[in-house]
């Protein structure tokens, strides 16, 4: 961070990030950007380029103009050689504002320290250069599940939503499903040998027009925050609190990611209860322990408290009832339970049954577990 010496202490100042959300490749993002940069350049600000992606796109290219680059370094690995961002470079450089492409980029593994590059840009941030940069909201790990459910296309490169949150300024660029078809049609998103393929999968209008919605609604939440913010400052401590019951299954993650969409709206505190029903001295495989591991790092990404409790496959419900009443949650999300054995409801042992009659004052919201087909 930069030092700024104040009255005999020192106090950092960390950059600021702005970031252009796009709906889809190919409705502007770094044409918008790079346009911008240069009115930023001609009031005397101090503009680099830190990575630039143009993706072969000669109207993108043009846009450069006089704005300075950063060459990109070269990394080997597995015998190959590829280029990545040099942030040191950057640093080293230290302009006032640095232009970063292709924010939910995965680095190289040899690339450095950082496995991802926004990670590359907390460093920038840190050291209190300004950053703008891009990406689309299908790249946002809450709207995995949305995404992979409007598109069939499970995206593999996600940033956490907290990193977006801290952003300074989210501009939104904006086209219509209809004129994104006809850049692509012409050839200025993919390769023409690639256009056909996308408008049947991806690029059809209606995923489009899903994903548009997606971006309209997370920038109107944004400034609907901001603005709360502002009325409300001091921010009030959280008044619901939403608990999330989940186990070790994959099923758990699209729980967690729709709680935290709910809590961030609702400035909730959002709790994650893991509900082991292993019998006394049986571990879990190793496929549990993937997905248990891959549940505490999703959980630190959205900030939520997670607790863990043993329970018999019997007393399930009850055991979350409990937590719930001892942590006095306003709201529980849980899973749609898998087939149960007749025995078992004759039994009443269906945890969300029991949740229901039992969890007095409180609201219950039950996501269906839909059988996974895409690709």
């Amino acid at each position: 961070m930069t030092e700024k010496i104040k009255a005999g202490t020192t106090e950092k100042i960390e950059g600021r990030l702005t970031i252009y959300l796009g709906s889809a490749p190919g409705v502007g993002k770094t044409y918008k950007m790079l346009q911008d940069a240069h009115v930023v350049k001609d009031g005397g600000v101090d503009v680099v380029i830190g990575w630039l992606e143009t993706h072969g796109r000669e109207e993108t290219r043009a846009q450069v103009g006089n704005l300075e680059v950063i060459p990109a370094k070269t990394v080997r690995f597995e015998g190959r050689e590829y280029a990545e961002m040099d942030t040191r470079a950057i640093i080293k450089r230290h302009p006032k504002v640095a232009l970063v492409d292709e924010l939910a980029h995965s680095n190289v593994p040899e690339a450095g320290a950082n496995a991802k590059r926004y990670q590359d840009v907390m460093d920038l941030l840190e050291q209190g250069i300004d950053v703008v940069t891009t990406v689309n909201i299908q790249h946002l790990e809450s709207l995995h599940d949305k995404v992979a459910h409007i598109t069939g296309v499970h995206v593999r490169e996600r940033i956490p939503d907290w990193f977006v949150d801290r952003a300074r300024e989210l501009k939104l660029v904006d086209v219509p499903p209809e004129t994104l078809q006809e850049r692509l049609v012409q050839g200025k998103i993919y390769a023409l040998s690639k256009v056909e393929s996308a408008l049947a999968h991806f690029f059809q209008i209606g995923n489009l027009s899903a994903l548009r919605e997606l971006a309209l609604v997370e920038v109107a939440d944004d400034v609907d925050q901001r603005l709360d913010a502002i009325r409300h400052h001091p921010r009030h401590e959280p008044q619901d609190k939403i608990l999330v019951c989940v186990n070790y299954r994959p099923h758990s993650e699209q729980l967690i990611r729709r709680g935290w969409r709910m809590a961030d709206r609702l400035q909730a505190q959002l709790l994650v209860l893991i509900v082991l029903t292993n019998p006394p001295g049986q571990g879990l495989s190793q496929d549990e322990k993937r997905h248990l591991d891959r549940i505490n790092d999703l959980c630190q990404q959205f900030d939520a408290r997670v607790l863990m409790r043993n329970a018999m496959p019997t007393a399930i419900g009850p055991t979350i009832v409990r937590v719930a009443n001892e942590l006095e949650v306003t709201q529980i999300i849980m899973g749609q339970p898998v087939d149960q054995p007749r025995w078992r409801t004759w039994r009443n042992s269906n945890p969300v049954t029991y949740v229901l009659e039992h969890a007095e004052f409180m609201d219950l919201l039950v996501v269906s577990n839909v059988r996974d087909n895409a690709s």
